[in-house]
């Protein structure tokens, strides 16, 4: 075999190889920002549903062709923030919020009556619930969704504006175009907690 043969055979395998990268490359890149994406759990807002650098998978897909849900699990970049929060769906658009005590409420209107349920929270390993910022009564607007995180204690959520007091200016909900997808699944990097 020649050199100018060897040569070609070579450029023939490298160009096979690149773009065998590229395509493989352009799969997870359209899997990442269309379909899926990782995330690791920061902070102790949501424990102990998910704990400090649990490993996430977010669907990216079901908050655009489904309706999310009261109790699904979202991560979103709140109004006037830049990093994404985890946080747990607890009222729709048109519901009313009242925190309570040890209770959270949703309140629907119906001809002029007011109807309220307490909001059974099984996933919650405490039953104390507080207001922040000296409201507990929200109204959700029609395209944004009101959030909370499970360790309600130490949880910066709609409940004040995500620690932006931003009653002042702008709203404590979650609007759905900052939804950035549904928790999918959860991965446990740290292996001593099996």
């Amino acid at each position: 075999m020649t050199l100018k043969m060897k040569l070609r055979y070579f450029l023939l395998d490298l160009f096979d190889m690149i773009s065998f990268l590229i395509f493989v490359g352009g799969i997870v890149l359209f899997i990442r920002f269309f379909i899926a994406n990782p995330y690791t759990v920061v902070g102790a807002s949501m424990a102990p549903t998910f704990i400090e650098n649990d490993f996430i998978i977010v669907d990216k897909i079901t908050p655009r062709f489904s309706h999310l849900q009261r109790g699904d699990i979202i991560v979103f970049v709140p109004p006037g923030k830049t990093i994404p929060y985890i946080k747990r769906i607890i009222g729709l658009p048109g519901e009313t919020v009242k925190i309570k005590r040890t209770t959270v409420e949703i309140c629907t209107t119906e001809n002029n009556i007011e109807q309220c349920n307490t909001l059974p929270e099984t996933y919650l390993s405490w039953v104390k619930t507080e207001a922040r910022c000296g409201i507990d009564e929200f109204k959700v607007n029609t395209g944004w969704l009101f959030v909370m995180g499970d360790n309600r204690w130490f949880s910066t959520d709609s409940r004040c504006c995500f620690g932006l007091d931003c009653y002042e200016w702008s709203s404590y909900e979650v609007p759905f175009d900052h939804i950035i997808g549904k928790v999918y699944l959860r991965f446990f990097p740290d292996f001593s907690v099996f």
